[in-house]
């Protein structure tokens, strides 16, 4: 059988690797447009590689995974988080569990995961053809190739060429495939508030984030920059709400829940703060979390002179300092992206899949894993184990090809 694997991404390349292991008679080719196989995993994690997640605090796959999650459900089945923490192990990375469940290698070095697919692949005979961009897969399963004089014919095909826009997707694959509208996700928001912006390399350790006039938000780590806010807080926000702010233009408000508490609790700890800090100025006294230059910020935010005593203010002024460290709302202006941080919302519908076999309904034989599907993930490792599991039930499903089932010619 000969298999051609579009891609040589994390998806493609683990497919690759898991399928010679499987079915040692096919021949696999994996076709990358790119100068180099698995370029993107060689930087994601800034280069130590998140390669999964406990999942520790996800209660609904759906938290982890905004789309998808039904497929997500099928792969896990073929490998799991677990079992994909054995697997690395098992082929020489050893690792290790950060406290927010975020797993990495213990080298932390990416390259380390990239030369282990390299050699699994070298061994087991997958030959990689970098620079060679397949344009269209035509039926009988025929790929035209750049760089190739001859299309080239091939028994079984995985896409696997995760961050294709829309356009380039409905050019390759054949008509009959449904292509979801594709958007960005997983980006940081352009917020123009010179106070803001002043406040850059600010850390809040628990925030909450809202997406004004919307039910889309997000809690965690908030990083203040001089363009806006970044963090998990706010990629975890931009992967919620990634449809809903490509619609809007990237404009609308965000309101910052600076102590990731309610209402309730915030007017408690004015009270107390009043009650038994009378005679500290506004200034000297602030809540647990956050440091002197946001606190004095959230104060002119409030409208309040930092200079009066707790003792002094009363019940207009504690209120307008619980709305400044609950629903503090500012402008979004724009969205801003780094290359390790981008992942495209959309691509091929999962209407056109078989979920537990990731094959076309319209195409047996072709099938695909990664981001090319319309399914996408926050950050922390729950990419990278997406790809992982869907690369490795793709190896099942076309390893399962039944052998007397007729090749496309």
């Amino acid at each position: 059988m000969q298999v051609a694997i579009i891609g040589a991404g994390a998806a493609g390349c683990f497919c690759a690797a898991e399928l010679r292991r499987r079915l040692p008679s096919a021949e696999v080719t994996v076709f990358e447009a790119g100068p180099k196989a698995l370029a993107k995993v060689a930087v994601t994690g800034g280069g130590r590689c998140n390669l999964t997640n406990t999942f520790q605090g996800i209660s609904r796959l759906e938290e982890a995974y905004p789309r998808g999650g039904g497929v997500v459900k099928y792969a896990f089945k073929a490998l799991s988080p677990e079992q994909t923490f054995r697997w690395w192990e098992e082929h020489g990375v050893a690792l290790t569990v950060q406290p927010d469940g975020c797993v990495f290698p213990e080298s932390q070095d990416a390259m380390q995961v990239v030369r282990t697919l390299e050699r699994l692949m070298r061994e087991s005979g997958v030959k990689v053809l970098c620079n060679h961009r397949v344009t269209h897969i035509r039926e009988g399963f025929l790929l035209d190739v750049q760089g190739m004089d001859e299309p080239f014919r091939a028994d079984a095909v995985l896409l696997a060429a995760g961050g294709l826009k829309e356009d380039a997707l409905r050019k390759l694959l054949p008509q009959e495939v449904t292509v979801t509208p594709t958007v960005p996700s997983l980006f940081t928001l352009k917020i123009p508030d010179p106070g803001l912006n002043a406040l850059m390399g600010t850390v809040v350790p628990q925030a909450r984030l809202e997406l004004a006039g919307t039910a889309f938000s997000a809690s965690g780590i908030l990083l203040v920059t001089d363009w806006g806010i970044s963090g998990p807080a706010t990629l975890r926000l931009s992967s919620y709400a990634a449809r809903e702010l490509a619609a809007s233009g990237y404009k609308g408000q965000v309101a910052i829940n600076w102590l990731g508490a309610d209402a309730a609790e915030a007017h408690a700890w004015t009270l107390q703060a009043s009650a038994q800090q009378g005679r500290r100025q506004l200034s000297g006294y602030r809540p647990e979390g956050l440091t002197e230059r946001l606190w004095e910020h959230l104060l002119s935010r409030a409208g309040v002179d930092r200079a009066r005593r707790w003792a002094e203010i009363g019940r207009e002024e504690r209120a307008r300092i619980e709305n400044a460290l609950t629903r503090d709302l500012y402008p979004i202006s724009g969205r801003a992206r780094f290359k390790e941080e981008f992942v495209t919302c959309g691509g091929v519908s999962l209407d056109s899949i078989n979920p537990k076999t990731l094959e076309s309904k319209h195409f047996p034989g072709l099938f695909f894993s990664g981001e090319v599907l319309d399914m996408d993930a926050i950050t922390g490792g729950f990419n990278l184990q997406v790809a992982w599991s869907t690369g490795y039930s793709a190896a099942i499903g076309i390893a399962s090809i039944p052998k007397d089932r007729p090749l496309p010619r």
